[in-house]
């Protein structure tokens, strides 16, 4: 990971990234405290904070297509400094409630494109697909450590500097952001072309056998992630106080970091694109074993066991990426992140409701881990057979965006690639194998 982190371009986009997700944990916190301060109810609260993920559905069909008609780094500044801008109006005392969601609204709009041009931009900056893998990993990782840091510090944190100074430490980490990206980050020429579609790349990607079965071991989170919604019932039915809420909420990601690290230590590139399908049935099977009503210590064990098994999630969104190619890039990772959005959504809602309908909560997870099951293993044997067909054998969707410009996105940059179909090594060369496997 030093190899990784000594580029430094993606040492100042994970930078950006690191500080910018630990301020927009105090602005989350931030803003539910504020609301209910305000206002005493939970519901306006609660729709405040659902605000911070909503615009992003919309955003993440249409907006991130910008990713591929923009320069990606001025696009990423561009996007960044207006957050700033405005969750610094945000943090003004007294700001009215129905100001303060249209604020929001903004605020959450500008993230897809900014994320989708950060993404696209990472595989741009890494011909190597082994050192690729690696920089996701390390995104990984810390985005779910510091998940696990808002969940120990960040209301306590808030309480304590109070919700307009969070919300200004959020805006600052915006400007901070921008400052990185503009200086560090190299101004690439656009991706993709005016005259493209806009849906050209959503309608790319669902005519892509391989695609599609990524994007099928990419949305089983939405049923992985059913026992979050389910922590508090959960504890209850446990018998365990309070405080287990925080450990059921913490297992996962704990899991998930260590997980990756293992993956990335110690399983090679072509290893993990192979067993990708395996650990996805492994994540849902975890769940399955709720059905036997296991104690406390056991379901945080199981959690963090399905956790680890999930960061395959990495090496599909790594995989993902390389296979699309530059000029649809940004729009292509939109249909992929608003697909894991609803996908979570949705879990968390249904798992709500059956548990509400059946009265347990283990039940209900064992029932999605069930559910997971069956959706993996085809979609596993699937991926087998592509694996043993090789990557680049899929027929190419017959709309095909660009075909008369170069492949910039192919992995090992020769300009005589097939212009939609990127050679993909997902194995490192000589001189990344010096980096920790």
């Amino acid at each position: 990971m030093a190899a990784v982190l000594a580029v430094t371009e993606f040492r100042a986009l994970w930078i950006a990234e690191a500080q910018s997700i630990a301020g927009d944990q105090l602005a989350k916190v931030a803003l539910v405290i504020l609301v209910y301060a305000r206002t005493q109810s939970a519901w306006i609260a609660a729709a405040v904070y659902a605000l911070t993920f909503l615009p992003a559905l919309a955003g993440g069909l249409g907006l991130t297509q910008l990713a591929d008609r923009f320069p990606r780094r001025s696009l990423m500044v561009a996007c960044t400094l207006t957050q700033a801008v405005l969750v610094g109006l945000m943090a003004i005392p007294g700001m009215h409630i129905a100001v303060l969601c249209g604020l929001v609204v903004l605020v959450q709009l500008l993230q897809s494109p900014a994320l989708a041009a950060q993404n696209a931009a990472t595989r741009e900056i890494f011909t190597d697909d082994g050192m690729y893998l690696r920089s996701q990993d390390i995104r990984g990782m810390t985005t779910n450590i510091l998940m696990l840091v808002g969940l120990v510090g960040g209301g306590v944190l808030v309480v304590g500097i109070g919700p307009s100074w969070a919300l200004a430490v959020d805006a600052v980490t915006f400007l901070a952001s921008a400052v990185l990206i503009a200086r560090y980050v190299r101004n690439r020429p656009v991706a993709g072309r005016g005259t493209d579609g806009w849906f050209d790349a959503a309608k790319w990607v669902f005519r892509d056998h391989r695609l599609r079965v990524l994007l099928t071991m990419a949305w089983l989170v939405g049923l992985v992630v059913v026992p979050e919604g389910l922590a508090a019932p959960l504890a209850v039915e446990l018998g365990a106080s309070n405080a287990a809420v925080g450990w059921l909420l913490a297992a996962d990601p704990m899991g998930f970091v260590i997980g990756a690290f293992v993956l990335s230590r110690y399983v090679g590139p072509q290893a993990r694109v192979r067993v990708m399908g395996v650990l996805a049935v492994g994540a849902s099977a975890m769940l399955v074993l709720f059905a036997l009503q296991p104690s406390l210590p056991a379901v945080l064990v199981l959690l963090a066991i399905a956790g680890a098994l999930g960061a395959y999630q990495i090496t599909v969104s790594a995989t993902f990426n390389t296979l699309v190619p530059n000029a649809i890039r940004g729009g292509a990772i939109g249909v992929a992140s608003t697909g894991l959005r609803v996908a979570q959504g949705v879990g968390v809602a249904l798992g709500g409701a059956v548990a509400t309908l059946i009265g347990s909560a283990s039940a209900t997870i064992a029932m999605a881990g069930a559910l997971g099951v069956l959706i993996a293993v085809p979609a596993a044997v699937a991926w087998a057979r592509i694996v043993a067909r090789g990557l680049n054998t899929a027929p190419t969707p017959p709309d095909r965006p660009n075909p008369d410009r170069p492949n910039n996105g192919s992995v090992n940059g020769s300009a005589g690639a097939h212009p939609e179909l990127p050679r993909v090594r997902l194995e490192p060369d000589t001189e990344s194998r010096r980096a920790p496997q």
